[in-house]
């Protein structure tokens, strides 16, 4: 599986959420081209607005003004070509692992010995062969996250769009499945756009990581990374990275500080209290 597709272009995009007067903007004038096949990892403050970026991208949000678009095609509602997974599993427990990874072709009116054939590929892709036949509820953390990942590439997506997908993860099987995800993406050439916390995780995984504002979110700094590829878990050790990661530090903490002072000791916005 292989596709040169998926460039994203995202244009002075601002989003509203709420109704009423619980009506608050999440995003305010983002812009973001990322390029087919690159590896891109967005950080910022929690609340800033990266989940909902993503779920704009992905189709199930709407937004209030600007464009946003996929291979030059506008996104307004999902599309299997945009591939979503989440920080905890979203696997059918009642189903085997072949099973989960096949529904897609299954909803699609593929034949069975068709989808499940491309289901096996994709079980061998994310290293789980011989345990086609358990259940979610028998599998390890990780695991369970390798069938979600197979169970959205088997859609073949233009782009994998991956919103903290090893955030509940030991440290150690944290780090397998960056390098797994990384070996993957490396074969099948998608347009990946992840979401982390994880300033370490953005450094080795990422062609370059964009940092967000706090809330509005805006894109305030690009950082490209120039680390070879494919990449060795050691790089996290060289003088580049720890410099690369207290730069990245420096810059949520402005972000966090700059948030905080906003709010009263109760977290509510000081202008709101002010106008009682």
């Amino acid at each position: 599986m292989s596709s040169k597709q998926g460039a994203i272009d995202i244009q002075n995009l601002s989003l509203h959420l709420g109704q009423g007067q619980q009506r608050f903007q999440a995003l305010n004038q983002v812009n973001i081209q990322i390029q087919a096949g690159e590896f891109v990892c967005l950080l910022g403050p929690s609340g800033c607005g990266k989940s909902t970026l993503l779920g704009a991208l992905a189709g199930h949000l709407g937004f209030t003004s600007g464009e946003l678009k996929v291979d030059g095609e506008a996104v307004h509602k999902p599309h299997p070509d945009r591939g979503l997974v989440f920080q905890h599993h979203t696997l059918f427990p009642w189903k085997s692992v072949i099973e989960n990874v096949a529904f897609g072709l299954k909803m699609k009116g593929i034949a069975q010995s068709k989808r499940l054939k491309q289901a096996q590929c994709m079980i061998d892709l994310v290293g789980l062969s011989g345990f086609e036949q358990k259940f979610p509820a028998e599998l390890s953390g990780g695991m369970q996250q390798r069938v979600e990942i197979a169970r959205v590439l088997i859609n073949q997506p233009k782009v994998l769009l991956m919103d903290e997908p090893f955030g509940a993860l030991d440290a150690q099987t944290r780090i397998r499945m960056q390098q797994l995800l990384l070996d993957i993406w490396q074969d099948i050439q998608t347009t990946v756009l992840f979401i982390t916390h994880d300033i370490d995780e953005a450094l080795f995984l990422a062609d370059r990581v964009l940092i967000m504002s706090h809330r509005p979110g805006q894109i305030i700094e690009e950082i490209p990374l120039n680390f070879s590829r494919p990449r060795d878990i050691d790089i996290v050790t060289t003088a580049e990275f720890t410099q690369l990661k207290k730069h990245c530090m420096h810059a949520l903490k402005r972000e966090i500080l700059e948030d905080m002072s906003r709010l009263n000791p109760l977290g509510i916005p000081k202008k709101a209290t002010a106008e009682g």
